[in-house]
Formats: C-alpha cells, structure tokens, sequence
C-alpha cells in the first residue's frame, strides 16, 4: 500500500513546474519570459533621458554659453564641468518647470486615475514640449527638416512630427548659444588685446600677456557680479 502511495508522490514530486517571480504590483507571474511593457518602456524611457534631456531643453544653450564664458576667463578647469553641469541643470528645471506641469496635468494625473490609455497619455504628454520647442525653433531650421522629410509642407507648424521639431530647435538652441557666447566674449577679447599691447610695448616678451590677463579678467567679472548678470541674461532669453 505504501509503495503504490509513494510512486505517485515521486512522480508529482520530479515534475516541471513553472516558476512564479514577483512582480511590480505584488502580483506572480509564470517564469515564462514575459515582462510587464511598464518595465520595458520604464527602462527604455530612462536610457533615453540625458538624450532627451539635451534634445528638448534649454540646456544645450547654457552649456554653449557656460563653454564660452570659461573660454573667454582663459580659466581651463575653473568652474569644473561638473559644477557647469549642474548648474546648467537646475536652471533647466526652473525653466521647464511651466512644461513639466502642463505635461502632469494633461497626461500623468488623467493616466493615474484611469481616465485614458497609455497612448493617449503619451500624446498629450509630448503636446507641451513640442509647442515650447515650436517656440524657440528658427522657421529655417524647421523648413529644412521638414523639406527632407515630408513631402507636403504643413499648413501650420503644429502639425509638425517630432522628429522634425527636434533636431531643428537644437539647431536654433545651437545658433543662440554661439550668439550669447560670441558677445559675451567679446570684452574679455577687448582686455587681452590691451594687455598684450602693453606687455610688448614694454619689452615685457618673457612673461606672457596671459598670465597678466587673466586675472584682470576675473576681477573684472566678480566686481560686475558677472554670474548674475549672465543667469538674467539667460533667463530672459527664454
């Protein structure tokens, strides 16, 4: 009796069972393979970030300008990258603070509540970037991608996909950093060229004019508060 009992317990016992893993929602799922889209797109979504970060933001602009500032203190390292990138940061998220509401209030919240799908919420999600980016964007840099994309011009630059949107505000973001950053090193320009004028009038060719200018420029800057001059000058280009 006993060993007709045990051969069906060892057989259920040797057979395969799928495996049950946890899962986000505290639910189980078979060990078949299958991950929640969720996840997927969650982790697609943030690999992509720092591009979609400097595609759709500010940030390339203040990053150009920040470039060109060192570059004209004559400064190499001073502030670091990593202090001009956060920097940068925050005032790219005071900037799009105005976007990442609108983007909670039309997409996120109706998306938690149930009210609509994960496309819809995805539509009206990228509506208000892409009128921020339509704003800043050059008609040329926009006719240019556009011409090479499509084969038909819109009516309005509203019904633009995103992939034309895109590359054609960095391109302005680009053109507006060179801009800032060309006057803004012009009176740096300005003192270089008098020192130099100076150090060889005087005879003065064995120190360079750099190690002279340098300073200079950096007092100069600090004694017209140079940082908030430039973060207002900044703010108010947007």
């Amino acid at each position: 009796m006993s060993a007709s009992v045990s051969i069906p317990v060892a057989v259920w016992l040797a057979a395969p069972r799928p495996v049950l893993l946890p899962n986000v929602n505290g639910l189980q799922i078979a060990g078949n393979g299958t991950v929640p889209w969720t996840i997927v797109f969650l982790l697609t979504f943030l690999t992509l970030l720092p591009a979609l970060l400097l595609a759709m933001t500010p940030m390339v602009r203040l990053l150009v300008v920040f470039h060109f500032l060192r570059q004209a203190l004559g400064t190499q390292t001073a502030p670091s990258n990593q202090i001009l990138m956060a920097l940068g940061l925050m005032m790219t998220w005071f900037l799009m603070q105005p976007v990442l509401l609108q983007v909670d209030h039309d997409a996120v919240e109706p998306f938690r509540s149930g009210q609509i799908s994960g496309t819809v919420a995805l539509e009206r999600g990228m509506a208000p970037p892409k009128h921020f980016m339509l704003h800043y964007a050059r008609e040329k840099d926009l006719a240019l991608f556009a011409s090479a994309a499509m084969p038909q011009r819109p009516a309005k630059a509203e019904d633009l996909p995103m992939s034309v949107v895109v590359p054609a505000y960095m391109l302005s973001e680009l053109k507006a950093g060179f801009q800032i950053g060309a006057v803004l090193f012009l009176p740096f320009l300005l003192i270089d060229l008098v020192v130099a004028s100076i150090t060889t009038s005087i005879g003065m060719l064995q120190l360079p004019p750099v190690i002279i200018s340098t300073p200079l420029k950096i007092l100069l800057f600090v004694m017209v508060d140079g940082w908030n001059l430039l973060a207002g000058t900044l703010l108010k280009s947007f």
